[in-house]
């Protein structure tokens, strides 16, 4: 039987780097949650994001997987240890991904982080980049109404579009010329920010890298998928499943129509 790759989120942010890793990696089964019922976890102690993100774990442990994502920045910044801690198989974040491609991306030498309040208050993308480069300069700004819009399906509308503008204001007048999106929802708004930005900042979101580097891992201890045919999916969500759905299929796009799904709504807490 194969065994899943456990894919976790505060809610359907996520789904960006599902769609990366059924880009790049068709062959491998998918098992994704997202806690819509508790989004948003951004504002969040830290141990209640913890809390959270172990009884999910626990959930996604019946399934037998062979790698976790913690696809959730703020959860990542909070609990990644604990949860590596508390299984055993390879549990990878997406704030080093994100980290990586940007010290890769900026010419300028500065930086700029947007995220939720958990995010940012932790400082774990800065501490990322600063182990990467001790020089570079870092701009970071919590963008707490991003997370609501997205979660709702509001990706393009004129009210996106204001509170985007609105809320990058004061990233304005730094000379930033690569921006990371430090949280898995952002990239649902990729049109609206860099239209705020502009074409001399690039976007950095950490579901490409993240996609790679568990590929880099599957691949160094033999884990990749190599039956032929094609995996069925399984997602599952905490709140209502028709947006939840809805938003998913929208973002998938053909990987969730090229392949089985099955949508459920578990019972976990």
């Amino acid at each position: 039987m194969q065994r899943p790759i456990a894919i976790l989120d505060s809610g359907v942010g996520g789904l960006t780097v599902v769609r990366e890793v059924m880009r790049q990696l068709p062959r491998e089964k998918v098992i994704y949650f997202g806690d819509t019922a508790r989004t948003p976890y951004g504002p969040r102690p830290a141990e209640e994001v913890i809390r959270f993100t172990r009884e999910i774990v626990s959930y996604l442990m019946q399934f037998k997987p062979k790698m976790i994502i913690i696809a959730c920045n703020t959860a990542t910044a909070v609990a990644l240890e604990e949860i590596r801690s508390f299984v055993d198989v390879p549990v990878v974040g997406v704030i080093n991904p994100g980290a990586r491609a940007a010290i890769n991306s900026t010419k300028s030498g500065v930086v700029g982080i947007i995220g939720t309040v958990g995010t940012v208050r932790s400082r774990a993308y800065e501490e990322a980049l600063k182990r990467l480069n001790p020089n570079i300069h870092v701009a970071s700004l919590a963008c707490p109404q991003f997370v609501p819009l997205v979660e709702q399906g509001n990706f393009r509308s004129d009210e996106t579009d204001e509170t985007v503008r609105d809320s990058l204001t004061p990233l304005k007048d730094i000379p930033l010329d690569t921006l990371i999106l430090g949280c898995t929802h952002y990239p649902f708004l990729t049109e609206s920010i860099g239209a705020v930005m502009g074409p001399g900042v690039k976007l950095i979101s950490s579901d490409s890298e993240t996609a790679r580097e568990m590929s880099t891992i599957l691949q160094e201890t033999g884990k990749l998928a190599s039956q032929p045919e094609l995996p069925v999916h399984q997602f599952f969500c905490s709140g209502d499943p028709r947006i939840f759905k809805r938003i998913a299929q929208q973002w998938l796009g053909k990987q969730i129509v090229l392949t089985p799904v099955v949508w459920q709504i578990p019972q976990i807490g």
